[in-house]
């Protein structure tokens, strides 16, 4: 699906705040559970969601994807996040959830600006 510039703009300053707000922290009425990057934001097509009603691919996050990732549980989890190629997946594999998180809200200021430089 492919999303205007201007609607991906303020997807992206909504992912900002989300992760700025602590919205990625465990919540006081769950706090073992640890939210997911992405899957447990509002921007998430299937947000509130146990099962997947919409598919991944038609999230504004999709055209980040790697080809060779499209068909994962969480597509989005597989963006390249660095030069190094960390993903969200490649992190939370090896308990690194709060790096992950620093390395994504770096991704989407990077994203944002390049974005807004050419809009």
């Amino acid at each position: 699906m492919q999303t205007s510039q201007l609607e991906l703009i303020n997807r992206l300053k909504t992912e900002i705040l989300v992760i700025e707000r602590g919205g990625y922290h465990p919540s006081v009425h769950e706090p073992r559970v640890q939210p997911q990057l992405f899957r447990d934001s509002v921007s998430c097509l299937n947000f509130g969601s146990d099962i997947k009603k919409e598919p991944c691919s038609k999230c504004f996050l999709f055209e980040f994807v790697p080809p060779e990732h499209a068909y994962e549980q969480e597509p989005c989890h597989h963006i390249p996040l660095n030069a190094k190629g960390d993903t969200i997946a490649s992190l939370e594999a090896h308990g690194q959830h709060e790096k992950a998180e620093e390395l994504l809200l770096e991704w989407l200021r990077s994203t944002l600006a390049k974005l807004e430089s050419v809009a």
